[in-house]
């Protein structure tokens, strides 16, 4: 059997959210072709956002925890720009990119290990072949909202 997204993120106990309403001029997301574009999401807790720099006012494994639940987010926006397309997350043929802003110090050297936050959920919850992506991660002096850290993601759908 293939593997099922769905049932893989049940077993993870992850339930996705829907669509985050914009806070600016922008949508979601964006599909042209095959490509959807997935606008940048920032870290919340409990339904604001999760403020902090990293060095400064948060450690790397909070900056993890965040880049974590940022990537449920982002799985929550990608389900509903397959649903507009005529799939699932099953239709997911690719994870090609990540790309993470981290708030932090000038001296903060460690945004690739909270960026690690996003990255390994996706391989778990897509698997190797589909999860596997290129990234980047930038270290920023400040964020939208005071926000910890802010990923958008692009995918190929089959």
């Amino acid at each position: 059997m293939s593997h099922d997204v769905y049932q893989q993120l049940k077993a993870l106990n992850i339930e996705l959210p829907p669509v985050a309403v914009p806070a600016a001029a922008y949508v979601p997301f964006a599909q042209t072709g095959k490509l959807v574009f997935l606008s940048g999401h920032i870290a919340k807790q409990d339904g604001k956002a999760w403020v902090g720099q990293l060095g400064l006012t948060m450690t790397t494994e909070e900056g993890k925890a965040a880049a974590r639940a940022i990537a449920i987010d982002l799985m929550g926006t990608l389900h509903a720009a397959c649903v507009a397309a005529g799939t699932d997350l099953n239709g997911v043929k690719r994870i090609v990119k990540v790309l993470s802003l981290v708030n932090s110090t000038a001296s903060y050297t460690e945004q690739h290990l909270v960026t690690n936050g996003c990255s390994e959920l996706l391989g778990q919850v897509f698997g190797p072949q589909v999860g596997a992506h290129a990234r980047s991660a930038f270290g920023v002096a400040q964020l939208p909202m005071g926000a910890c850290v802010e990923i958008e993601l692009m995918a190929e759908l089959a």
